[in-house]
């Protein structure tokens, strides 16, 4: 193509040229060669003009002087046109992403700021018809408003605590109705996402303070439960001792030599202790609770008595 250009230019100076050398009164034979001129530079202004390419993901749409928008769209690759009486309107139809921002009211009057991120392309079938209707920039005049309607229907359905926790279904929920709408306008959209949601001030500190409360709340349960068990366990572990003492007071009421297994078990704690120590240290019987047989005499005459 642009070769093809370079040679109607160099055709249309050839033919200035002879327009220039021609002379002022020369008869048919000037006439002529005049008509032929003028038809070289027709010819090369023709073949410069008559092509155009339609590049890789986009679509033309042919707008006729005296036929309006045609109905054929055009696929890619170069297409024949009549100069001055066709003119190619060029559309790019692969998906384009596009970041929507909406400011809206949830169900309990929280203000909610959206950020939605939509993914669309026109319907190369009804590209005549978007250019009739929308023109070029039809997503500048259709995405933001129809966006914009959806987001505040969807959002005044839910509450502000349902938007953080059914996130998943108010997006499939603007999705929906978001493909709905812009069928309406021959547009396709391949994907539809929240990628920010965010609250007011007031709600957040709100937020906040409930949290803490919670925490709080949790907090003085576990020191109530830690209190709850800890007298258990004190009142067990004093049952527990109580019981014990009384086995004891019954063990050597009813069995003397009970408190000389006891001396004797002392006693060889005390020795195993020393044994394992590196100074040497001397012992009397006395100082090692071995002594068993004055006090058991003592403990035998006792117990005779009580009989």
């Amino acid at each position: 193509l642009d070769a093809t250009r370079a040679m109607a230019d160099k055709v249309r100076e050839a033919a200035q040229r002879i327009f220039a050398n021609l002379p002022s009164g020369g008869g048919a034979p000037m006439g002529a060669l005049g008509l032929g001129a003028v038809g070289l530079t027709g010819l090369a202004y023709g073949s410069a003009n008559c092509l155009f390419n339609v590049e890789g993901g986009h679509r033309a749409v042919m707008y006729h002087r005296f036929g309006g928008v045609q109905q054929r769209v055009r696929g890619e690759g170069t297409h024949l046109v009549l100069p001055w009486f066709q003119r190619p309107v060029l559309y790019d139809v692969r998906a384009k992403p596009r970041m929507i921002q909406s400011l809206t009211g949830s169900k309990d009057l929280q203000m909610v700021n959206i950020s939605l991120r939509v993914l669309s392309r026109p319907d190369p079938g009804f590209l005549p018809t978007i250019y009739r209707e929308l023109g070029t920039d039809y997503d500048e005049r259709v995405l933001p408003s129809i966006v914009n309607e959806v987001l505040k229907s969807v959002v005044a359905q839910y509450n502000a605590s349902q938007l953080i926790t059914q996130r998943e279904a108010v997006s499939q929920r603007i999705r929906t109705d978001l493909l709905s709408r812009a069928r309406e306008f021959h547009l396709e959209l391949d994907d539809v996402s929240i990628t920010h949601l965010s609250f007011g001030k007031e709600y957040t500190a709100a937020v906040e303070a409930k949290q803490v409360a919670q925490q709080e709340a949790e907090r003085a349960k576990f020191v109530v439960d830690k209190a709850k068990q800890e007298k258990k366990s004190t009142v067990i572990k004093a049952q527990g001792e109580a019981k014990s003492a009384k086995l004891i007071g019954d063990a050597v009421r009813d069995n003397p030599g009970y408190i000389q297994l006891r001396r004797l078990e002392a006693a060889r704690d005390v020795a195993g202790t020393l044994s394992k120590s590196t100074n040497k240290v001397y012992l009397d019987t006395q100082s090692l609770l071995l002594n068993v047989t004055d006090s058991r005499d003592v403990l035998l005459e006792s117990h005779t008595k009580k009989k």
